[in-house]
Parts: C-alpha cells; sequence; structure tokens
C-alpha cells in the first residue's frame, strides 16, 4: 500500500506550487506537466487542427464507410469513433464534472473546453501513429494495434526484437488501469441503483457482470453492442440537456456569465479561487477525454480508412465530443439548478438534487439509468482496448485473451460489493503510468502523424478543385 500510494502522489500529486498575484497558489502533477505543453505543442504543430480540421470532421463522420469485405472483421473509422466516445462517454462525463463544479466552481467548466481543445491534437497524433503502425488481426479479423505497438517500433529502430520494455510496461499499465475502471464501474452502478430504486448491490452487481459476460465473451459482439448503445444514449442525454437549458432560457447568459468570470476568478474573493477553477478543470478534462492516455489509439488501429489522417481526425473530433458536449451537459444540468438548492452539496447527491429540481422523481431515476448506461459502455470498450494489448505481450492466443475477460469480469463483480478497494488506486496508476510510458514515444514520433495531416490537406484541397 505505501508503494502504490507513493506512485500514485507521484503520477496525480502536486509536484510542485506556483504562486499566485494575491495569494494562493496552483499544484502542478506530472501528468498536467506532460500532457497540456504537449497539447499546446501539437496544436500549434498542427496549426490550431479542432478549429482548422472541425468542418471535415463532421463531413466525414456523416460519409460513406469503406467497403470492409475485403478485410472482413475491419472496422469503420466511424465505428472506432464510436468505441472509443463509449469509453470516453462514461463515469468521467458524470462523475468527474460534478466533482470538477463541486471543487472547482462554474469556472471548471471553462478550462474543461480549454482542455477539451488542446487535447484534441494530441489524440489526433496518437490516432494516426496507431493506423500508422497497426497489423493484421489473426484473432478477431481485421487489424489491431495502438501505442504497445508504436512504441514497440519506435524503440526497436528496425531490429526484430519480440517485445521492448517500454511497450511491455505501457501494455501491462494499460491491463492494470482496466481492471481497475472495472470496478470503479460496478460500485457506481450499484450505489446509483441502490439510492434510486433501493435495490441491493449484490443484485445489479450479479445483472451486470452476466450481462456484460454474454458480450464480452463472443467474438463480434463488442462492436455491434456499442453501434447502438453509444450514440443512442449519448444523444437522448444531450436532448434531455437541451430541455433543461430551453425551459432556463433566461438563466443562461447568468449562467455563462459566472462561468467565464469564476474561470479567471473574478467572482472569488482570493486568487485560490481561480487556482481551484483551473487545476479541476484541467485535471477532470484530462481524465474524462483521455488525450494522451493512449486507451483511444487502440480502437483506431482496428479501424480501415482510406487516409490515416481520417483515423487522427474521428479521435480527436471524439474529445470534442466528450468534454466540449456531453460534460458541459451534466454540468448546465448543475449550474441551471437554483443555488440555494443545491449549495453544501456535493458528488452525485449534488446532480441527483439538480435533477430532481428539473424533473421531479424521475430526474434522479434518469441520473441512475444513464450512469448504467455509460458505465456499461465504457466497461464493453475498455475489453475492446485490452485485445492488442494481451496480443501483445501474449500473442495470438485465445487462451490469454479469456482468461483477461474473466479477470476483468471478477473485477466488476468484487466492486459491485466492495465500498473500497487497493485496485482503484491501482487503476489510477495504471493510466497515468500509460500516459507517461505513450508520451515518451508520440512526442518524438509526432512529426510523421504532423506530415501525414498535411498530406491529407493536400489531397483534400486537389479534390475541392477537381483534380
Amino acid at each position: 500500500m505505501a508503494v502504490i500510494t507513493t506512485v500514485y502522489n507521484l503520477l496525480w500529486g502536486d509536484l510542485f506550487f506556483l504562486p499566485l498575484p494575491g495569494g494562493g497558489s496552483i499544484g502542478i502533477s506530472l501528468l498536467v506537466l506532460l500532457l497540456i505543453p504537449a497539447g499546446v505543442y501539437f496544436t500549434i504543430r498542427t496549426k490550431v487542427l479542432p478549429i482548422r480540421f472541425f468542418k471535415e470532421m463532421l463531413r466525414i463522420s456523416v460519409e460513406r464507410s469503406p467497403s470492409d469485405k475485403k478485410q472482413g472483421s475491419a472496422i469503420s473509422g466511424m465505428q472506432s469513433l464510436i468505441v472509443s466516445t463509449a469509453t470516453r462517454v462514461g463515469m468521467g462525463n458524470i462523475v468527474g464534472v460534478v466533482a470538477a463544479v463541486s471543487a472547482g466552481g462554474a469556472g471548471a467548466v471553462f478550462w474543461m473546453w480549454i482542455t477539451a481543445l488542446i487535447g484534441a491534437s494530441t489524440a489526433f497524433v496518437e490516432a494516426v501513429l496507431a493506423q500508422l503502425y497497426k497489423e493484421k488481426d489473426s484473432l478477431y479479423g481485421g487489424y489491431r494495434g495502438g501505442p504497445a505497438h508504436y512504441i514497440h517500433r519506435f524503440f526497436s529502430r528496425g531490429r526484430q526484437k519480440k517485445h521492448q520494455l517500454i511497450a511491455v510496461l505501457f501494455a501491462l499499465s494499460g491491463l492494470l488501469c482496466w481492471c481497475g475502471v472495472s470496478q470503479v464501474i460496478s460500485n457506481s452502478v450499484s450505489s446509483s441503483f441502490e439510492n434510486a430504486f433501493g435495490i441491493p448491490p449484490i443484485v445489479s452487481t450479479v445483472f451486470l457482470v452476466a450481462l456484460a459476460a454474454v458480450i464480452v465473451l463472443r467474438k463480434h459482439a463488442t462492436v455491434k453492442v456499442l453501434d447502438v448503445m453509444v450514440p443512442v444514449m449519448a444523444v437522448f442525454y444531450f436532448c434531455v440537456t437541451l430541455y433543461v437549458m430551453f425551459a432556463n432560457a433566461a438563466q443562461l447568459p447568468a449562467v455563462f456569465t459566472r462561468i467565464f468570470e469564476e474561470a479567471f476568478g473574478l467572482r472569488q474573493v482570493v486568487a485560490g479561487g481561480f487556482g481551484a477553477a483551473l487545476m479541476n478543470g484541467v485535471k477532470r478534462g484530462l481524465f474524462s477525454n483521455e488525450a494522451g492516455s493512449g486507451s483511444a489509439p487502440c480502437a483506431s488501429a482496428a479501424s480501415e480508412v482510406s487516409h490515416p489522417a481520417k483515423a487522427g481526425l474521428f479521435q480527436a473530433f471524439g474529445v470534442l465530443i466528450d468534454t466540449v458536449v456531453i460534460c458541459t451537459c451534466t454540468a448546465m444540468i448543475m449550474l441551471l439548478a437554483p443555488q440555494e438548492l443545491i449549495a453544501g452539496l456535493s458528488g452525485m447527491e449534488l446532480l441527483q438534487t439538480a435533477m430532481q429540481h428539473h424533473f421531479g422523481y424521475a430526474g434522479v431515476v434518469f441520473i441512475a439509468v444513464t450512469l448504467w448506461l455509460f458505465c456499461f459502455s465504457t466497461f464493453i470498450g475498455i475489453l475492446y482496448y485490452a485485445r492488442s494489448n494481451v496480443a501483445y505481450l501474449f500473442g495470438d492466443s485465445w487462451k490469454a485473451q479469456t482468461i483477461y475477460k474473466i479477470l476483468a469480469l471478477v473485477m466488476l463483480f468484487i466492486g459491485g460489493l466492495a465500498t473500497y478497494t487497493f485496485v482503484w488506486d491501482l487503476g489510477d496508476i495504471g493510466v497515468g503510468l500509460m500516459t507517461v510510458f505513450n508520451m515518451i514515444a508520440i512526442i518524438p514520433m509526432g512529426g510523421k502523424a504532423i506530415r501525414c495531416l498535411e498530406d491529407y490537406a493536400d489531397l483534400r484541397r486537389d479534390e475541392k478543385a477537381g483534380r
């Protein structure tokens, strides 16, 4: 436990503090120190990709995907977006946003937006690298890949080696992380259902594990399930939020004013308010959109697209959907509730109280069901990611694939019944280590992704010119 705590604090704790004018300070963690400068760097190198290519992201999202008859089980670029969105649109969009607003105030929302705009470029780079270094998947059909594979290629330098240390460490960190996340998922689900419906944790957990087992233990069920589930739940959540916003339209100017004022500490008495808003928004934004952690590239590598840059644009778009759209939905539900009603509340109690104000008891039920859907899709998605890491470590082995799935299901069951275990901290350590190992590779390799983007931009210009 002492070792786990030490590593956790190294990754997520404050390494040092930057003083602010007028008092207060901002704590900087190792992950913030890695991800924010890298995001700014890639945003500059891509010439502000989220704005420059936003129309193109929309266009490729609705275009017809290439036929996958040739590759059999290869997924389309849009399906890779859906898989990655399934894991991004999860607990971070509900629990994470609630925590950010509770600790950092409304201003945290603004810094989550900024983090998404910066992180989109990082997501683009890692997704393109995954597409460039993907390989055939003899077990599931189609393709596989991700950070473990492009890290391996980077450190091999043309030499034939079965494994590279950093790539192995990344793969192990990913598997560790996703087992930890499995516990958090089931605990969130069992707690919300017990609060909303009085259902004992053992009942909701057994149902969740049984349903998950039916899907993840089948060869090709994962993407099919997410194809239906993710768009429906995301659109429905968005529509509910739109209703709340229209019903409270008169308050919207004041809410947005509050977001911007608190983002820069203008409403706070001391400068510490600015620090809280900034760091809570940044940290929760990074946790929610996963840009730079190396998770989403596992889906990008499996996709079949006409140009590698498209895989990157899909993932950059996914970051914007996750943080700018879905996280904002959760924030608006809270901020449009009367402040005297939610004053002093935090966590899920804050969100459930806000939803009860907007919709009565039906709002509490809605949040419980939404959290269940978001968490369930996250579990299905991370098991899809795990395929490539298991394959990198153990080769083309159905036995290894099945053992890891069963282990994740066991963690899912334990998490639903336990109030806390150290494996949760292991999950946070896992994603932190993934990010560190991934950043070691994508910063020096990023030039290949940038050149790929410019090549795609040239092709699009030629197409528009009719050449």
